[in-house]
């Protein structure tokens, strides 16, 4: 009988209908309903009995004569797979299916029991958690990139900073931890990361050795990094969980134009959903707890740190330098080709210096989805009088010496764009060290072999391309001989040193009023008293 006409029973009974009635309304049999009645009361008053349970008959399965087989093969090979077994199993002559052996070794596998994970809360301002996460979006202007997600999150209040970013570098990652303590208002005592290559640079006695300039910066800040264990996500489950709810309420559902479009959405999002919601595990929103632990948390630094990349980069022989596949102008007057500059990378800016590290000039940033593009200042091209831009080479080549002048001449009586090729040649010092370039031209002077190509071949046959340190080393000869040149110092007359040797101690000027005469050579050449003047050949000089 359904459980649908029992209720219907019983109720009609309990309202007082008589057990005729109920039958004749239900068309039921006036002894099923005394049944039902009576199994109703019973169970009032004695309590339930659980059904009995069957056990369910085995079926005979193909696999039964091979279960032995099965069990020597999983004991032997613990991690075995499904397949491995069926082509063990197929060779002993099993026909059945691959479904049936995947039921069979369920049931004969043990399973691994994972322990359970105990919830770790923390005290105000005690702990922050920081990983990235990774999202391939299409951008409406952009088309469709690889993003990253930088994550901070303060272990009690639940309050977090994220930005979306193109890479996960030293550079990137230091900066976002600089955005994150000041959009919270200070630094967490500890932070927990993952085994990221900025954070850990490796293990040795299974402890971490973290990343000197990563350590550094933590030394600034205050706080001491933590790495976790490997293969234990649930370690940094308080920020891994925030990911999850980016994904299923910030990035769902929504178009983004391009990134910088995504970190005003993410922006408005913190602010205005993430932060006021109330937080499944603390009952409370995070920026209210927030409140409350603010002024726990480490105070900022008074000086923000340093962040940016510094790198050097040399000046081709059209007056730009490189970063990212791309191209940034530098003053004409101020730079020559093949001279390598320091070049400081922000997250806004390509900031070009002098080796004297005062600033040449500076330029927006491509962002890394942008190659192949260049960015020019007007004031940094050279006049457009042709007979100005020919004078600066013609003093370029001058200061190469007289071989090179003589190249000069012969390249632009016997090339018809002599001077472009000229141009082309001073860009050999980018590559190639002074001398060599000088030696070059001299040797292509003596065979008459006045072109850029002969330059070149006799470059790439008879020098050694420069090294990075050769770069620097040739431009800090430069800025010595600059700063000398201004102010040199002369070197001292032998006299002075000899006077040193021989002479007495100069008498204090309570022992005397007048200054003493300067000793002239001759005084300096005669011996002490009591030494004689003989002076003996140096083969017959005695030993020692």
């Amino acid at each position: 009988m359904k459980q649908e006409v029992r209720h219907e029973i019983v109720r009609r009974w309990r309202e007082g209908q008589s057990m005729r009635g109920i039958a004749q309304d239900l068309n039921a049999a006036r002894k099923t309903v005394k049944s039902v009645i009576q199994s109703h009361q019973q169970q009032r008053e004695e309590g339930i009995v659980p059904p009995q349970l069957r056990p369910r008959k085995k079926r005979r399965s193909q696999l039964d004569e091979y279960e032995n087989a099965l069990r020597e093969l999983l004991t032997r090979y613990p991690n075995i797979t499904v397949t491995r077994l069926l082509e063990e199993l197929r060779d002993r002559g099993y026909r059945g299916g691959y479904t049936v052996l995947r039921q069979r070794v369920k049931q004969l596998r043990p399973r691994k029991s994972s322990p359970f994970v105990e919830r770790f809360e923390t005290s105000p301002a005690q702990q922050a958690q920081m990983d990235y996460a990774v999202y391939d979006l299409d951008f409406t202007h952009e088309g469709r990139r690889r993003v990253h997600l930088f994550g901070y999150i303060l272990g009690y209040s639940r309050r977090q900073y994220l930005h979306f970013v193109e890479s996960q570098d030293m550079e990137t990652t230091l900066r976002e931890h600089v955005h994150a303590f000041e959009h919270l208002g200070g630094v967490a005592a500890t932070c927990l990361y993952d085994n990221m290559k900025v954070v850990v640079a490796r293990y040795e006695d299974e402890e971490p050795i973290y990343n000197t300039r990563f350590l550094a910066f933590a030394t600034h800040h205050g706080y001491r990094p933590v790495a976790c264990r490997p293969r234990r996500p649930q370690t940094k489950g308080k920020i891994e969980r925030p990911f999850d709810y980016v994904e299923k309420n910030l990035l769902n559902g929504r178009t983004f134009r391009s990134l910088a479009h995504l970190n005003e959405v993410t922006a408005w999002w913190l602010a205005e959903v993430a932060d006021v919601r109330t937080h499944r595990t603390t009952r409370k929103r995070p920026i209210d707890l927030h409140a409350e632990e603010q002024p726990h948390l480490i105070p900022l630094p008074a000086t923000r740190y340093e962040v940016a990349e510094v790198i050097y980069r040399t000046v081709d022989h059209e007056g730009y330098v490189s970063y990212g596949q791309n191209r940034y102008s530098v003053p004409w007057e101020k730079t020559h080709p093949g001279q390598v500059l320091p070049v400081k990378i922000t997250e806004e800016e390509v900031i070009i210096y002098s080796l004297q590290l005062y600033e040449l000039t500076r330029h927006a940033r491509f962002n890394s989805s942008v190659t192949h593009q260049k960015r020019q200042q007007r004031q940094h091209q050279p006049p457009r009088d042709v007979e100005s831009r020919r004078q600066l080479a013609r003093e370029q080549f001058q200061e190469l010496g007289a071989p090179a002048v003589a190249f000069l001449e012969g390249l632009l009586r016997s090339q018809r764009r002599g001077w472009e090729q000229a141009r082309q040649v001073l860009a050999c010092l980018r590559n190639y060290r002074r001398e060599d370039l000088t030696a070059a031209l001299e040797r292509a002077t003596r065979f008459g072999a006045f072109s850029l190509s002969a330059v070149e071949r006799i470059l790439a046959v008879q020098a050694r391309p420069k090294t990075s340190y050769e770069h620097l080393a040739d431009q800090t000869k430069d800025h010595l001989r600059e700063l000398l040149g201004d102010d040199p110092t002369p070197p001292r007359s032998t006299a002075e040193y000899q006077q040193f040797l021989f002479d007495e101690p100069s008498p204090s000027k309570e022992e005397t009023e007048e200054p003493l005469d300067e000793p002239t050579q001759e005084e300096h050449d005669q011996p002490p008293d009591g030494q004689s003047t003989t002076v003996q050949p140096e083969d017959e000089q005695p030993r020692e």
